[in-house]
């Protein structure tokens, strides 16, 4: 068999887009791509609930390197070559149209992750990669001269000229040995986008209902995030919760995943103007009962969910049965501090098995972002999660993975 002069380990996305780079870029060049487990593009598969989240409209790349806790500033350049934009012609070119849905997140038309990969396996095997599943090196070594040997899993020998790691998150250690052993320094992984454990069973019992904008603070971390929360059988998930977590990702690691949460249900109003609210509806329905009078977050949105007032009401101390005229000043402060502030004890986590995207990877002072090669090894080449780069949810983590292979599977080609 021809040894190949490019070898790409990891079938995923960065993977893909890389070896497809390459191939396009060089015609004739052999690339061959390496996958350990017997399907490509897992993750793409799954991603989005299946429908797989592509990309995000957001095309300004200041803007864009902004939703990375870790990576945003080295992203800034790779962006000005490479971005959300890009992918979408990218895609287009090949027959896959994308949506944008309100929050910015991109689909395919068809909501169908199968798209997606239909399409990346499709562009691999035009452009002359190939693809081989169930392999994967047990040890890498720089040749005598240059270029890279691999051992493969049983004893074979291959040999390329060039080689990119594309092997994905590092969610232990030993998923980055063999960067390790060609020199390169990992920063410690730990998880990134989990939700919450919380131990309150009257939260327990709201499980299902969602909240369009609350406000969360984990004071012992000094993290404050904004936007949409779903209570839920274990305890807190949704949009707030996960960006918190990306950006503590290390701090919340530190406090063991224990600590004091702060919940803010209506955080478009102050105490002021809550004490405004609760004058006027004791003023125009001073008999009607306090329980059955859920506010809204803001103008024009929906109020919170009658259970979860009720909840609210009944943790602030106040009966059932209280109306609004006869709602006392201490009542009405325990109610204002019960929807500003409802204390919280975080006692775990679950990771979101939709993103599982972890925290940690390859040190990104080691790799030229111009190219994606390393400044340690020369001839080899880091893309992906497997670097410390993470994304927000939103379709941020598959963007990265597409700017970064993009650039180094036209690096490798030259």
């Amino acid at each position: 068999m021809r040894q190949p002069e490019v070898v790409v380990l990891g079938g995923g996305a960065a993977g893909f887009f890389a070896a497809i780079a390459c191939a396009e870029t060089a015609p004739g060049t052999a690339v061959r791509l390496l996958e350990k487990a017997p399907r490509f593009l897992a993750k793409v598969r799954i991603s989005g609930g299946g429908r797989c989240n592509v990309t995000n409209a957001c095309f300004a790349p200041s803007e864009l390197s902004a939703h990375y806790p870790r990576g945003g500033r080295s992203l800034i350049g790779p962006f000005q070559v490479f971005q959300p934009r890009d992918t979408i012609e990218w895609f287009a070119a090949r027959g896959v149209k994308l949506k944008t849905e309100p929050d910015g997140r991109m689909f395919p038309t068809t909501d169908s992750s199968q798209t997606i990969i239909d399409c990346l396996m499709d562009s691999a095997r035009r452009a002359g990669v190939e693809l081989v599943a169930n392999q994967a090196p047990v040890a890498v070594t720089r040749g005598a001269g240059s270029g890279f040997e691999l051992i493969l899993q049983r004893g074979e020998k291959l040999f390329c000229k060039r080689l990119l790691l594309a092997t994905g998150g590092c969610r232990a250690a030993a998923a980055g040995q063999i960067a390790v052993s060609l020199g390169h320094t990992l920063e410690p992984p730990v998880p990134s986008l989990f939700t919450f454990h919380v131990a309150a069973p009257w939260l327990h019992a709201l499980a299902g209902i969602s909240v369009t904008d609350a406000e969360l603070s984990a004071p012992a971390a000094r993290l404050r995030e904004r936007g949409a929360v779903l209570l839920t059988h274990a305890g807190l998930s949704g949009p707030a919760v996960l960006k918190l977590s990306a950006w503590g990702a290390r701090l919340l690691h530190n406090l063991g995943y224990n600590f004091a949460l702060r919940v803010n249900w209506l955080p478009s109003f102050d105490e002021a103007a809550l004490v405004r609210e609760f004058e006027e509806q004791r003023r125009k329905q001073p008999a009607r009962f306090v329980v059955n009078t859920a506010f809204a977050a803001r103008p024009n949105a929906p109020p919170l969910a009658g259970r979860l007032w009720e909840s609210i009401i009944i943790e602030a101390g106040i009966a059932r049965q209280t109306r609004w005229a006869e709602l006392s000043r201490s009542a009405r402060h325990r109610l204002i501090q019960q929807l500003s502030r409802t204390e919280l004890q975080v006692n775990g986590k679950t990771l979101n098995q939709d993103e599982f995207v972890t925290c940690g990877g390859v040190r990104l002072s080691e790799v030229d972002f111009k190219t994606m090669e390393s400044r340690i090894c020369p001839g080899l080449y880091l893309a992906g999660e497997l670097l410390d780069i993470d994304g927000l949810t939103g379709g941020f983590n598959f963007q990265s993975a597409w700017t970064t292979g993009w650039i180094a599977g036209r690096s490798m080609a030259r």
